[in-house]
């Protein structure tokens, strides 16, 4: 990434991935912490982490803007965090059948969203975080927006610490999450940043079923001869 003293852009998500967890392997973190990726671009990223750390549970945050309350650089958004669904108290109470415009579409992004963790996730039954560290990773922090959602979506799942970790971030947006994760890991901040995909000379990103695939645990023996998959019904909570 360092090349003549100048940033020079990472080859792929893979690669950033894996100089991402030779740093986090650096910093002393461990099989037991809980990883999870952004989708989309967070998840090739993540996949080499986990390998690295050999983490004991991978899993997903797939997150829905909802509205932008205060202008683009504000918003309210809902979070399915490793299979439980968090949604922002500026969205309100909603109610049992919808009455207006507003109503119908907060309902039906809240089903889209829905319909697209189950298609990423799998059959992942939804994962207990409470009192365990997470590892939050994206492929990069820009305004910051993004990891704001994901880190206070995580925040009510009760871990016992988060770190966010990403192979490339902003200025301003490292100042934005080192003020909300318990820590921030990165590997470069250039300025000016521009936007994520410039920090890659092959920004491709896996699409939502392939996602579950690369989630899919390894069968043990025991489980080939008469497993059977888990309901990943969705928790729901408010934040």
């Amino acid at each position: 990434m360092n090349l003549n003293g100048k940033i020079a852009p990472f080859s792929s998500l893979t690669s950033a991935g894996v100089e991402l967890a030779a740093k986090l392997s650096g910093a002393g973190f461990k099989h037991d912490v809980v990883l999870l990726a952004i989708v989309s671009a967070g998840v090739p990223v993540a996949i080499e982490v986990a390998k690295l750390l050999k983490a004991s549970s991978l899993d997903l945050i797939v997150i829905r803007r909802l509205l932008s309350p205060q202008g683009p650089l504000s918003q309210a958004v809902a979070v399915n965090a490793a299979g439980t669904l968090v949604v922002d108290n500026e969205v309100g109470p909603r109610p049992a059948k919808p009455e207006t415009p507003l109503d119908y579409f907060i309902e039906d992004a809240l089903e889209g969203l829905k319909q697209r963790a189950r298609i990423c996730r799998g059959e992942l039954p939804p994962a207990d975080l409470a009192g365990k560290p997470v590892l939050i990773v994206d492929c990069a922090i820009r305004t910051g927006l993004t990891m704001q959602a994901a880190i206070t979506a995580v925040r009510t799942l009760n871990p016992a610490r988060i770190t966010a970790a990403v192979p490339v971030t902003s200025l301003d947006g490292r100042r934005e999450i080192e003020t909300l994760a318990d820590e921030l890991i990165y590997l470069a901040a250039p300025d000016p940043f521009g936007n994520a995909g410039v920090w890659y000379r092959d920004f491709r990103r896996l699409d939502d079923d392939c996602i579950s695939q690369v989630l899919r645990p390894v069968p043990t023996p025991a489980v080939r001869r008469g497993g059977e998959g888990l309901d990943g019904t969705d928790k729901i909570s408010q934040v």
